[in-house]
């Protein structure tokens, strides 16, 4: 027979204010007024009628100076240039690939916009374009970055950085692209032996930390030598983190996956995701942010 868990209900511990001093978010439903004032202007997630600003979306009021905004909650990825992406090969086409990258078309990554092995710098040849599937097949997935975005939305990448390129072994996790907060650098080694790259399209890819990087294959050679317990058990142990604090609703960066971790460390791995457990460490890892803030 199955194992079956059973919980009672436990008392919730008090704790702080869950938004960050100063920065209590006005959401909204679709139809809600955000303001009567006539003098500002119409954005994304807004519509005008009878000389009132209405939400068509339901998520978080956004002001830049007259211009006012609705950011929905759950989305699809709108890409802008200069964001890393994680995205997965659909399809190789002749001198590109296309990428699922979370956005409402496939992204596209050209074959003269990726880093060639060893990171050889000249004009791609009719053997490049037979070799294609070497470096890049279906299902593979990549790290890249958003170089132009089309007038229908769809987003070109290039990965002509050694940083970028094909991702070996890890574990990636999808979360709402709303959640992924925009820093300067989305690639971090955290100190509990693991690395994350956080796509800013919602696509989190967290796997062992390189002993040392490997500048001669241009990104496209993946380690597949076997990752050793202790490491996959933090990687484990950071999913489910991620997880929690997408389930409460709280958002991806270094540091808050950082103290989730450490909130977890009292917890097996596999109770993170008990609902009492998860409300728990995120409480405590809300509250640890607002420390910081104070």
């Amino acid at each position: 027979m199955a194992a079956i868990t059973m919980r009672l209900p436990v008392a919730r511990k008090p704790v702080g204010p869950s938004a960050p001093r100063g920065g209590e978010k006005h959401l909204v439903a679709p139809g809600d007024t955000i303001t009567t004032d006539t003098g500002y202007m119409r954005g994304h997630g807004t519509y005008v009628e009878e000389e009132k600003l209405i939400a068509s979306v339901a998520g978080a009021v956004e002001r830049v100076n007259k211009l006012v905004c609705v950011k929905a909650l759950k989305t699809r990825y709108n890409g802008e240039v200069g964001d890393i992406v994680v995205g997965r090969i659909t399809e190789v086409q002749q001198k590109r690939w296309k990428v699922e990258t979370n956005s409402r078309l496939d992204s596209v990554l050209l074959l003269s916009s990726m880093n060639l092995p060893g990171g050889e710098l000249r004009r791609r040849s009719a053997e490049d374009e037979l070799a294609m599937r070497d470096y890049l097949q279906e299902g593979d997935l990549i790290s890249a970055e958003v170089q132009s975005v089309f007038s229908d939305g769809a987003v070109s990448l290039h990965t002509r950085s050694l940083k970028y390129g094909k991702l070996g072994q890890g574990v990636l996790v999808q979360v709402s692209p709303s959640l992924v907060k925009r820093q300067k650098t989305h690639f971090h080694d955290l100190p509990c032996g693991a690395s994350v790259i956080l796509g800013n399209n919602g696509f989190i890819w967290i796997y062992p930390t390189p002993e040392q990087k490997d500048e001669e294959a241009g990104g496209f050679t993946t380690n597949l030598e076997p990752v050793p317990l202790s490491d996959r058990e933090v990687i484990s142990r950071l999913r489910n983190c991620v997880v929690a604090l997408v389930t409460q609703q709280l958002m991806l960066f270094d540091t808050s996956i950082l103290y989730c971790y450490e909130a977890s460390l009292p917890h097996q791995i596999k109770d993170i995701l008990k609902p009492e457990v998860m409300e728990e460490i995120v409480l405590e890892t809300r509250q640890r942010l607002l420390d910081l803030e104070g």
